[in-house]
């Protein structure tokens, strides 16, 4: 109740706007339902697995790379994490001048690329994200 009364009122200001976000949005729920169908009629899962390999070899050299903290995949997602990232905002035109879209924040430099994706492009993708990086712990 507690919680309830401190979103009540007429104020836009103090309502909770993720109305959309958690009440079952049926455009939501039906993109869900066809991912899912996906993966019963698609290889997803041996997708994932071949993403997860080529980011793990691809990145790996990035280990070697000065003022680079971590290297890290999980599934389909790869991190390069840096001590720090100094000018954010010319890494994210770095990658753009790649012809890549991958956005840094904070001190990691990531990818979560779709499970289609062709191991060419996420090279390209894994190629740019250990140039930039090199380039920026210069």
């Amino acid at each position: 109740a507690r919680v309830y009364e401190a979103f009540l009122g007429e104020e836009g200001a103090r309502a909770l706007m993720h109305g959309p976000t958690y009440t079952g949005n049926p455009l939501a729920c039906a993109a869900a339902n066809a991912s899912l169908d996906l993966f019963e009629t698609e290889p997803r899962l041996e997708q994932v697995k071949a993403i997860s390999r080529q980011l793990t070899e691809e990145l790996e050299p990035a280990r070697s790379l000065p003022g680079v903290k971590d290297v890290r995949v999980k599934g389909a997602i790869g991190v390069i994490e840096l001590e720090r990232i100094g000018d954010l905002n010319a890494m994210k035109r770095r990658f753009v001048e790649e012809g890549v879209w991958i956005r840094p924040f904070g001190n990691i430099v990531y990818t979560t690329p779709p499970l289609v994706i062709e191991a060419a492009d996420l090279a390209r993708l894994t190629g740019a994200m250990l140039k930039v990086t090199a380039e920026s712990s210069r």
